[in-house]
């Protein structure tokens, strides 16, 4: 992305700086996504909300909702993009397709606060800190380790 190093970007920004380059996006979360909408609006009972981002995974069968926050992670946008999975289940889904998983890209987290605020058994929610620049391959492949470890764990 072209986007300058800053401390701090709004939302707004960052995702229309995804959507400029979305290709190379959908490239990055892999295989067989389709984009459907952006600032996609939902109305509930006489209130609007707005997904960021919306996708489709063909080979997943599901919708891929993509939520980005420019601050540190809250429970609260925890809530929100679970509201929005809950409704994209209930309203959107066909009774052939999967659950609906949530993407949540944050500037900065709080493991604790992640794993309080999710259901033990959640398998449908995803929160990731965004970068701007790819990491190092020492980066990467600690984190390969780091999940090898996980495996290897009983």
């Amino acid at each position: 992305m072209s986007l300058k190093r800053e401390a701090a970007y709004y939302e707004r920004d960052l995702e229309t700086a995804l959507i400029t380059h979305l290709q190379e996006f959908l490239l990055e979360l892999g295989n067989g996504f389709s984009f459907v909408a952006r600032q996609q609006r939902l109305h509930l009972d006489g209130d609007n909300f707005f997904v960021d981002l919306v996708f489709y995974n063909r080979l997943l069968q599901c919708f891929v909702l993509v939520e980005i926050k420019t601050d540190k992670l809250i429970h609260q946008d925890l809530g929100q993009l679970q509201m929005y999975v809950n409704y994209y289940d209930r309203l959107e889904k066909l009774p052939h397709e999967n659950p609906t998983i949530g993407i949540l890209l944050y500037a900065d987290k709080n493991d604790a606060v992640v794993k309080i605020s999710l259901p033990a058994d959640n398998q449908t929610i995803v929160a990731s800190k965004y970068q701007l620049y790819l990491p190092t391959q020492q980066q990467l492949l600690a984190e390969v380790r780091k999940g090898i470890d996980k495996l290897d764990q009983p």
